[in-house]
């Protein structure tokens, strides 16, 4: 009886070990998938259209725009996946933290009291660091607020961005409501995210600073799968979790800062990848969840960006598309967590 208990149990350990290769295989062919088809659509991308006349102006256009496009996919995706982890909940997106309403208000500021004329909106890289340092100094009082409080609860950091993003929106809307309608078609070309005109010199600068960025948190990452387990069991497993999660959520907030500095908001792209990333991709390891994220968010931006030059003819921004399928899809959550 008790050798035949044995090799049932051993049995049972065998096809969980299986079935656990199995899933991570599974995760690993996914992705080289979609990688596939991520090179098969830039390829599309950057050469539909070509011929020996306007190949140089054209690639001079284009890759930047791809280049982009690579930038906000992994900014956005690791900065949600991250975010979802820390705060343990799958249908909240850094967004809920007002840095998108922030970088609305700051472009309206900026044109209620300079004027769209101002070099603060006609010089993109000036504009990019004031939304950048903007966004990252609300972040920061923010954390420093919450953080140097023992026992600070996630929960009220999130309603604390949630009425700060509130009233951002607020103040933004008041203002665009009386300023000049001329002055308001120029601020309106900022508050929706687009790829087309990328500026090569604000590139380089979000390259800079995602390199200099992803060494500082790199190593971190690999404690997410134990921060997923909840706060007390990270603790006991050793994990300092007040210090790591300080430091993850300073990077969530340097990355979506980046990305909507960038090219302007997209605010249910991160929610619509991680979580399709989720459901494709049954594992608990973020390696592989990270991973899958920022392919899926790189293949649906490049796509939807040839779809709108190529099919729509530049009448629709890829970030109204996204926002309107990733609105959909968060609505689908909502309800089906409401059903459990």
């Amino acid at each position: 009886m008790e050798l035949n208990a044995k090799l049932n149990r051993e049995k049972e350990e065998n096809k969980n070990i299986n079935k656990k290769n199995n899933k991570e295989s599974d995760a690993k062919n996914k992705i080289l998938i979609l990688g596939i088809l991520i090179l098969i659509v830039s390829g599309l991308f950057l050469s539909i259209g070509l011929n020996a006349n306007n190949m140089d102006y054209a690639l001079s256009q284009r890759i930047p725009k791809l280049l982009s496009i690579i930038l906000t996919g992994v900014c956005i995706s690791i900065s949600t996946t991250i975010f979802q982890t820390i705060t343990g909940n799958k249908i909240l997106t850094p967004n809920v933290m007002g840095l998108d309403s922030l970088y609305v208000l700051i472009q309206t500021v900026i044109v209620f009291v300079l004027g769209s004329s101002s070099v603060f909106i006609v010089n993109k890289k000036y504009n990019f660091i004031i939304c950048v340092g903007g966004m990252m100094l609300l972040s920061s009082l923010l954390y420093k607020m919450m953080f140097k409080k023992e026992n600070s609860n996630i929960l009220f950091l999130l309603l604390v961005g949630m009425i700060g993003g509130t009233l951002f929106s607020s103040l933004s809307s008041f203002m665009q409501m009386v300023i000049d309608p001329n002055e308001y078609l120029v601020l309106q070309n900022k508050l929706f995210a687009s790829f087309n005109n990328v500026n090569v010199d604000i590139l380089l600068i979000s390259i800079i600073l995602i390199i200099l960025v992803i060494p500082f948190v790199c190593d971190d990452l690999k404690y997410l799968d134990v921060i997923n387990l909840g706060r007390d069991q990270a603790i006991n497993l050793g994990i300092d979790y007040d210090k790591l999660v300080r430091k993850l959520f300073v990077t969530v907030s340097i990355f979506i800062s980046i990305s909507t500095a960038l090219v302007g908001p997209i605010t249910f792209l991160g929610l619509l990848v991680v979580n399709l990333s989720r459901q494709m991709i049954a594992t608990y390891k973020h390696k592989y969840l990270i991973s899958m994220s920022v392919l899926l968010s790189v293949f649906i931006l490049v796509t939807g960006q040839l779809l709108a030059e190529r099919i729509f003819n530049f009448s629709t921004p890829v970030s109204v598309i996204i926002n309107l399928i990733g609105g959909i899809y968060f609505m689908y959550l909502l309800l089906k967590e409401s059903r459990i």
